[in-house]
């Protein structure tokens, strides 16, 4: 906030200057009789000036492009819905019924426990999340989404995407040993409890849940450690501070469901929950590591596993129309792909 203000003061200063510029040479061309200024000729040029400063300031971003920019594409805008928040927190904390229903049996769970005493608890062990949704004029806040994709091997986009303001992965991705294709930096890492990794010490974990027992885990492995297993083993434990834990929305959930996905697929992938993620708490988004490799292989960086495009015909997730979303963004400059070398 400091930050902004400075900015504000500097520029509303240079108004005043370039005011008090634009009297002094008017004056002083009256005075001397020089015919060379032009006082008409002045005003003008300070008047587009001040114009340009004006669009400046009203813009959404300080980016050259900003991604929330509307009326840049009729299919963005019928999609974007920016007034949805992308996280669960401690006032942001109820899930519209419509949205439970739909929520609660995309992993069915036998009696789960009552949602709002479920959230309750969760937001009396972690506390209420940042502010993401801080966008503005000043700010140009650049995301690097990095996939898993097979097609970053000796892509040498390491430091590329450590350059990036907030980096965010998904699930298993490693980057020990891989940095040069993948980067060291991760600001972001989205899992569910299933495929929680170990993260480093200044990495925030975006839990995304798929049932209430997702949100007692949270509470769970940050206290007594007494849930080991949903549908599959999950650490009894997680080496994470309280405050570095954001959970994702259900209501964010569905949103992408219906607007993006118009309902294709059980669910969306983690994937796609990043990318929509990034265009609602980012100004500028690269996308590295999506799609198959330069092959046609579907598999990740870090292994040659020939299951690993299997998503694409389960029916969880909808991987073509997935993809279609995805190439569409990038159709229409929301976001830039960069697919290997």
């Amino acid at each position: 906030m400091a930050i902004i203000m400075h900015r504000s003061f500097k520029r509303f200063t240079l108004i005043l200057a370039l005011f008090a510029v634009t009297s002094f040479l008017v004056n002083y061309t009256q005075n001397s009789g020089l015919s060379m200024w032009s006082p008409d000729k002045y005003f003008s040029r300070f008047s587009e000036h001040f114009r340009r400063f004006m669009m400046m300031s009203r813009r959404l971003c300080d980016c050259e492009t900003c991604v929330t920019e509307p009326e840049i594409s009729l299919w963005f805008d019928e999609r974007f819905n920016q007034s949805i928040p992308p996280l669960l927190t401690k006032h942001n904390n109820l899930i519209p019924e419509s949205v439970y229903k739909w929520w609660v049996h995309l992993q069915a769970e036998r009696n789960p426990k009552n949602i709002n005493d479920t959230i309750q608890e969760l937001f009396e062990t972690i506390p209420s999340a940042v502010d993401l949704m801080d966008g503005g004029p000043y700010r140009c806040r650049r995301c690097a989404v990095v996939g898993n994709s097979g097609n970053l091997k000796n892509s040498v986009y390491g430091a590329e995407i450590d350059d990036h303001d907030f980096i965010m992965r998904m699930n298993h991705a490693p980057t020990a040993k891989y940095e040069v294709d993948v980067g060291r930096k991760t600001t972001h890492h989205f899992v569910y409890p299933e495929s929680v990794r170990e993260l480093q010490d200044n990495v925030t974990m975006v839990l995304i849940p798929f049932k209430t027992l997702d949100l007692q885990w949270v509470v769970s492995a940050l206290t007594n450690g007494t849930i080991n297993h949903t549908y599959a083993p999950v650490p009894r434990k997680i080496r994470v501070s309280r405050e570095k834990i954001l959970v994702y929305s259900p209501e964010f959930m569905k949103y992408i469901y219906d607007r993006w996905l118009l309902n294709h697929g059980r669910y969306p992938s983690t994937g796609l929950f990043s990318v929509i993620f990034a265009l609602h708490v980012c100004d500028k988004v690269d996308l590295y590591g999506f799609g198959a490799d330069s092959k046609g292989n579907w598999h990740h960086y870090w292994e040659n596993n020939p299951s690993a495009g299997a998503f694409r015909q389960t029916g969880v997730h909808d991987g073509d129309f997935e993809a279609t979303i995805i190439g569409n963004l990038s159709s229409i400059n929301k976001v830039t792909i960069f697919y290997g070398r």
